[in-house]
Formats: C-alpha cells, sequence, structure tokens
C-alpha cells in the first residue's frame, strides 16, 4: 500500500503527528476541547502551549500565538478570516459525529456547512473558537468510493 511513497530504499512511516494550531486564549481553548470529551497530555502541556490527545499518535498542540511566533518567521494568519488548514478526523459512526459538532457548538463553535452525506462517506464539521477547522467523518464503505 505504502510503496509509492518510498524514499530510497526503505518506505518513510512516521509514528506520530503533531499539529501546532496558534490560540488566542489557551485556557479557553483547553476548556472547550476538553467540553467535547477530549483530554490533553500533562507531560507536553504548559501555561504557553497545551497537547490535545486526538487519537493513539495524533496530538494537537495548542500554542499561545507568543509561543507560536518562536516558530516561524511568517506572520501568524487569522483563522477566523482565512482558512489555513482542513484538519480532517475520522470517527467511528455517523452518530459520533453529530455529537461532536452539536457539543462543539454548545462549547461555543460554530458549524459553518451542512453535513455531507455521500453515501459511503459521511462529513461534518465545526470551527473552533479560534475558527480552526476541523472536518469529522465516517466512512461507512470505502469499496463505494469514487
Amino acid at each position: 500500500m505504502f510503496d509509492k511513497f518510498k524514499f530510497g530504499k526503505k518506505p518513510v512511516m512516521h509514528k506520530q503527528i503533531y499539529v501546532n494550531l496558534a490560540v488566542n486564549d489557551l485556557l479557553r481553548s483547553r476548556a472547550f476541547f476538553e467540553s467535547l470529551g477530549l483530554s490533553f497530555n500533562p507531560q507536553f502541556s504548559n501555561d504557553q502551549g497545551a497537547c490535545l490527545v486526538l487519537g493513539e499518535n495524533i496530538y494537537a498542540m495548542l500554542l499561545t500565538k507568543d509561543f507560536f511566533k518562536t516558530f516561524t518567521a511568517k506572520p501568524i494568519g487569522d483563522a477566523s478570516k482565512s482558512t489555513e488548514m482542513l484538519l480532517c478526523l475520522s470517527c467511528e459512526s455517523r452518530a459520533e459525529v453529530d455529537g461532536l459538532v452539536a457539543k462543539a457548538v454548545a462549547a461555543g463553535g460554530t458549524a459553518p456547512r451542512a453535513p455531507q452525506d455521500h453515501g459511503f462517506m459521511y462529513g461534518h464539521g465545526f470551527e473552533d473558537l479560534d475558527g480552526h477547522i476541523w472536518e469529522l467523518m465516517h466512512m461507512a464503505d470505502p469499496s463505494r468510493a469514487v
């Protein structure tokens, strides 16, 4: 499956992913994601950043803007005004997709688009307090994908 992605003779296989996101208010952002039922790894969290656990080896680092600036010379985009990225996470069911979107909206996020039902895949998403877009999808029957 991964043969296409070989560099040299050995395929590149990364063990973890850390997505770094600049946030306006770290405490508010932590409370928002905790209200979705997610947790943080205290070993990699402090007053400048918080390690949001998204899966077994999937994390989002929520970083204060001042700390985020130490990693780049480029200006930080305003996610509430422009799209910087789309982060998509898989869910176990349509109900989980809808439940997470409902929790996000109840916690102050928004759901800017209607759910998308493609038969083989169901998706919906939300914007967090800073405008970062979180897409959620459930793949019901991948064999029907176009």
